[in-house]
């Protein structure tokens, strides 16, 4: 317990009662169990309800999250503890007073391998303080432990999708004695957090549950059955199992699953995450959203403009003109030679002309920036358009770090919307000084007005009109000052549609 918390009064949910933290103007309740251990044979299966304890639970400490190996990225793994036993929660709260205000839940990103929703930077206090709003944050099952799939040994897949259902269950029991108004419950995320937050809006299970959703830098694409399949069969494979000894799987340590899980090299795309299946996520959300099934939810969605200079190395040898056409070719299988040479030249003077950077390195990334990030999340908001209101945004501030090299890139955003730009270890990566105060206050109101109103304009933005497919206005958060553009990089933008 730091020096400035002291012992906040208790609460008392569905399962009994708890007792949190004062930290200055809000309370804070750690580690709440939402969801029973997913252990033994409840193993990669539905979350159970949590057992009621007897007395007053302590909620003072961070509960575990999810099993997960390192990472080179710095705070892309879990920086606390770890344990198969992840399923719980955060509570950050004005006051416990019955009062009904808006809910805001996070979910983690961390490419559903890695993560938590304890960290520092996803700390709630300073937006429940700022907007008089409840912000909960939550762990849930990550690899295999959370996203296999063996249908016929009653293992179906998506569990930490699942997860993340029971825990809105959870908020929709009991956030009113937080001072929550479980009626209006808007759910974030970023990275993989924002896929799973997509994943949630076509989920049979999660309707109702939440009336908005806020996806930053990403949508989920729901994998084949097909490749779950070929998943799970290398990872039995690498624990020297076959699909008849499936039932060995409830007996192993859950150090050994892990192990075989990062000695396989399942990366993005090619093992464990989100699903589809026949009765928890029937359709991919694209598709869901696109033909009305989200109708009602409201939308806000947005990218960073160099997305993935996060995960290019520090230091690059300089790329020629051939290696960067090949690079680009590779990338689009059906573009011909004379095609990626005139997307390449497009991206070279849109670039040129803005004032940024544009080697090859750089002209590789924005092409990579825009594949994985950018035309999603505008895909995206043109689908559910024509059925509830949307809002897009591009963020545009550039990082100091690295000397400036990672521009605007993945994850930067984050501690503008949280407030936790001072925090350790962010003033470098996010920047100081006036302009990222207020660049910080326009990101935190502009979040919290869509969770009160499900329209994110306020006093301290220029007007936002929700996103319709002719203007495709959309507020480029940048460091100068917010401005709406209409079709920003549109140039690069449709360049790169025609070859996809």
């Amino acid at each position: 317990m730091s020096e400035a918390a002291t012992l906040a009064a208790t609460v008392k949910t569905n399962a009994g009662w708890i007792e949190g933290l004062t930290r200055g103007r809000h309370m804070a309740f750690y580690g709440i169990p939402y969801a029973a251990a997913p252990t033994g044979q409840t193993r990669f299966r539905a979350p159970k309800p949590a057992g009621a304890w007897a007395g007053v639970r302590k909620a003072t400490e961070k509960g575990s999250a999810a099993l997960q190996t390192p990472h080179f990225i710095p705070g892309f793994a879990a920086s606390g503890p770890q344990d198969e036993d992840c399923l719980n929660l955060n509570v950050f709260t004005p006051a416990t007073d019955g009062a009904k205000r808006p809910v805001m839940v996070w979910i983690h990103g961390g490419g559903f391998t890695h993560g938590a929703g304890y960290e520092p930077l996803y700390d709630g206090g300073p937006l429940a303080e700022r907007g008089d709003v409840v912000v909960v944050s939550l762990n849930y099952r990550l690899g295999a432990l959370g996203f296999l799939s063996i249908p016929e040994a009653g293992i179906p897949g998506n569990a930490g999708l699942l997860d993340q259902v029971a825990a809105l269950k959870w908020v929709a029991d009991n956030i009113a004695a937080f001072g929550g108004d479980p009626e209006q419950v808007t759910i974030f995320g970023e990275s993989a957090g924002a896929a799973a937050v997509s994943c949630l809006v076509a989920m049979p299970a999660a309707k109702g549950l939440f009336g908005r959703a806020i996806l930053q830098s990403g949508v989920g694409r729901a994998g084949a059955p097909e490749l779950a399949a070929k998943a799970a069969d290398k990872l039995l494979a690498l624990l020297g199992l076959d699909r008849s000894q499936v039932v060995d799987l409830f007996e192993l340590p859950a150090a050994k699953i892990l192990e075989a899980q990062a000695s396989g090299g399942f990366g993005p795309g090619m093992g464990f995450g989100p699903t589809r299946d026949p009765a928890s996520l029937p359709e991919a959300p694209m598709i869901v959203v696109r033909d009305g099934g989200a109708e009602g939810i409201g939308l806000l969605i947005g990218s960073n403009r160099d997305e993935v200079k996060l995960f290019v190395p520090g230091r690059r040898e300089p790329m020629g003109d051939d290696a960067l056409l090949a690079e680009v070719r590779a990338r689009l299988p059906k573009a011909s030679e004379a095609q990626a040479k005139d997307l390449i030249e497009v991206y070279i003077a849109s670039r040129q002309t803005k004032g940024l950077p544009a080697d090859n390195l750089d002209i590789l990334d924005a092409v990579g920036s825009d594949m994985q990030f950018h035309i999603a999340s505008i895909k995206f908001a043109a689908a559910q358009a024509p059925h509830s209101p949307a809002w897009l945004y591009l963020f545009t501030h550039a990082s100091p770090a690295r000397r400036g090299a990672l521009g605007a890139c993945h994850a930067l955003e984050m501690p503008f919307v949280f407030g936790t730009t001072k925090i350790e270890g962010q003033v470098n990566f996010a920047g100081a000084g006036p302009e990222v105060e207020r660049l910080e206050g326009e990101i935190m109101d502009a979040w919290i007005a869509f969770a009160r109103t499900g329209n994110p304009n306020h006093p301290g933005l220029p007007s936002w009109p929700a996103y319709e497919g002719g203007a495709r206005d959309t507020m480029v958060f940048d460091t100068a000052a917010a401005t709406i553009q209409s079709d920003p990089f549109g140039e690069e933008r449709r360049a790169l549609e025609a070859l996809l």
